[in-house]
């Protein structure tokens, strides 16, 4: 039987804006109120990204605290994982802003790239550095994979005793400047692995539940929500990304995979139970 599904709502990002929809949570209480939501509709981990009032990207420490601190206020037990990619044109340092106490993964992205018309840099000791401070503060990783040469540079990471698991592996796929969006793709990638691992697909726009629906079959996990998705359906706006989650439930079911509880989600991870009582 296929270990159960773990469905991760990534629910803001660094790019997507109000402009493009109503729905986008911008400050701490309304993304904080985000993730509940996906907790409830049945996201056992949560994506976590910042933003300033205004919306502009923010890796601050203290919006990341006051994000958490409201999540486990609001009794949710989801497991939080932060980004320490931000936004195009951050500095490490300021990426790492993000890795605060109450955390229980950090994102781990493996590679410069092409990013629609930017360039996100991170050079490879970036991303020793980025392995290292994950250690540090006991953090699960979460290996960003957009292109295929960035399964070498895990590999390289896991030969040289930079990365060792636990760790999780996720494929983001259909980023303008990244690898596309297809089944072959991600056949690829998969069986491209340098050793078993778990392993989550997300698709960037009208590839999402697609993507969703084909990782599932191939017994993957899966990622859903605002940050990489805007649309429940063609010219249909999700009210937020617990519409999302909610149809990620329903194609799991379809394919008979069950989705995991937050403490499912926490076995498979190799993390600690919830460090705090919800």
């Amino acid at each position: 039987m296929a270990d159960p599904v773990i469905i991760t709502a990534a629910v803001v990002g660094a790019e997507v804006t109000r402009a493009q929809s109503p729905h986008v949570p911008y400050t701490p209480a309304e993304i904080a109120q985000a993730a509940v939501d996906a907790w409830r509709a049945g996201a056992a981990a949560v994506h976590l990204h910042a933003r300033w009032p205004d919306g502009r990207p923010s890796q601050e420490a203290a919006h990341f605290r006051e994000i958490l601190d409201r999540v486990r206020a609001a009794g949710c037990d989801a497991v939080l994982q932060c980004s320490t990619g931000g936004a195009v044109g951050m500095g490490l340092e300021e990426r790492l802003g993000s890795l605060v106490e109450g955390a229980e993964m950090g994102t781990l992205n493996l590679g410069t790239m092409n990013f629609g018309d930017e360039v996100f840099l991170n050079s490879r000791p970036d991303i020793v550095r980025v392995a290292a401070r994950l250690r540090e503060r006991g953090l699960v990783a979460e290996c960003e994979v957009y292109d295929a040469g960035m399964l070498d540079t895990l590999r390289w990471l896991l030969a040289h005793g930079h990365l060792a698991a636990p760790y999780h592996v996720q494929f983001v796929l259909g980023v303008p400047g990244g690898l596309g969006a297809s089944e072959r793709n991600l056949r690829f990638l998969v069986e491209g692995l340098p050793e078993p691992a778990h392993w989550t697909a997300a698709g960037v726009g009208r590839a999402q539940l697609e993507l969703a629906a084909l990782a599932l079959r191939l017994g993957g996990h899966v990622r859903v929500g605002l940050e990489d998705n805007l649309y429940l359906s063609k010219g249909v706006l999700a009210r937020g990304s617990h519409e999302l989650v909610a149809r990620a439930v329903e194609l799991a079911r379809d394919a008979g995979r069950t989705p995991a509880t937050p403490a499912e989600a926490r076995r498979l991870l190799g993390l600690a139970p919830c460090p705090v009582p919800v």
